[in-house]
């Protein structure tokens, strides 16, 4: 794919996502995670597909996000404490002005503490290789979510009722649709500018061996880290606003859904193409499109249903739709394949 094309495909790709809520406004809400499982793949595969460092554990930062920035929100013009007794007892509205000033200033502490989390156990859990680094990461979800659902300040076991929508900002939705079509736009390119430079290379080398890495200088901890703080950074500044979004923030079912999101992520990087930019991107689409329509149509039996669906991309597609393409026709996709020399044809 030459640069010109690849230009017009972002075009495509960005006039769709503009128009798409117009298109179809019953959908605006469905479209909007979309955006949000596109981020989750991108994010998940700067270590499970660019690394081969299989984190189950990077919903700990999108459920760090939205405490963070719910409670901030919060924070900034009531008492917490008072808000969450009794689930919410406490009735608050929050003008537009309060309402914009607490999500931007909430996002921006999320992220720094979710980024400071990463860099903390990062550089200790990051040590771990192959299934013990899966397990340990697997198990920071779970911890996060059992000390939230513990935390009274924050809510406990009963979870935060977000600030409600002020009607001056308009539809709650579009705001948000808007949002995470940004978020997710500015992750690609700045993961798609990352990987083309010495980072990339870096983390790929570490892929590929990295004892051989470690061997040649390379300080492959260091990367490490900076990846998880990579995705932690993006993770966080969507775990707010989809708190705010769905209305309501529980700790294991919304923040740190590790059996939902936690997993989706792993599926949909490698449903696409894992290690690749685009690879996650299609994953993520397909996924969330077919999830949608077992929802709608299999109703009592969609979870049969994802399940085969997970069956299928590990037996059928374990490089994913790229890499099966890639396999399929590589001239389509710049490499040069060789035809074989026929019978005597030594001159």
């Amino acid at each position: 794919m030459t640069g010109g094309s690849k230009w017009v495909w972002f075009a495509v790709i960005g006039i769709a996502g503009l128009a798409a809520p117009f298109l179809f406004p019953a959908f605006i809400t469905q479209i909007a995670v979309g955006w949000l499982m596109v981020l989750f793949a991108l994010t998940w595969d700067t270590q499970g597909g660019q690394m081969s460092y299989n984190s189950f554990g990077n919903v700990l930062f999108f459920g760090i996000g939205m405490y963070m920035c719910v409670s901030v929100q919060v924070m900034l013009f009531t008492d917490l404490g008072e808000y969450t007794a009794a689930g919410g007892a406490k009735s608050v509205t929050f003008t537009a002005d309060q309402y914009v000033t607490g999500l931007v200033i909430g996002m921006i502490a999320g992220a720094i503490v979710a980024v400071t989390v990463a860099a903390i156990i990062g550089s200790g859990i990051l040590g771990l290789r192959g299934h013990y680094f899966a397990i340990g990461t697997l198990g920071l979800g779970i911890a996060a979510g059992e000390i939230a659902g513990g935390w009274e300040l924050i809510g406990a076991g009963s979870g935060i009722s977000t600030p409600v929508f002020p009607d001056p900002l308009g539809d709650r939705s579009f705001f948000f649709y808007f949002f995470f079509m940004a978020l997710a736009v500015v992750a690609f390119f700045v993961l798609r500018w990352l990987y083309s430079g010495r980072f990339g290379l870096a983390i790929n080398a570490i892929r590929d061996d990295e004892d051989k890495a470690e061997s040649m200088g390379l300080a492959t901890t260091k990367y490490k880290t900076m990846s998880w703080c990579i995705s932690a950074f993006f993770l966080a500044l969507a775990g707010g606003p989809f708190g705010l979004l769905v209305g309501f923030v529980d700790p294991r079912d919304t923040a740190f859904a590790g059996i939902t999101f936690g997993v989706w992520m792993v599926l949909m990087a490698i449903l696409g193409g894992k290690g690749t930019i685009w690879g996650p991107v299609i994953g993520a689409v397909i996924f969330h499109i077919t999830q949608e329509l077992f929802w709608t149509f299999l109703l009592g039996w969609q979870r049969v249903a994802l399940g085969a669906l997970i069956v299928i991309i590990v037996v059928f597609f374990p490089k994913g739709i790229l890499g099966w393409f890639r396999d399929t026709w590589p001239e389509r996709f710049g490499h040069r394949v060789e035809e074989a020399p026929a019978e005597g044809g030594r001159s």
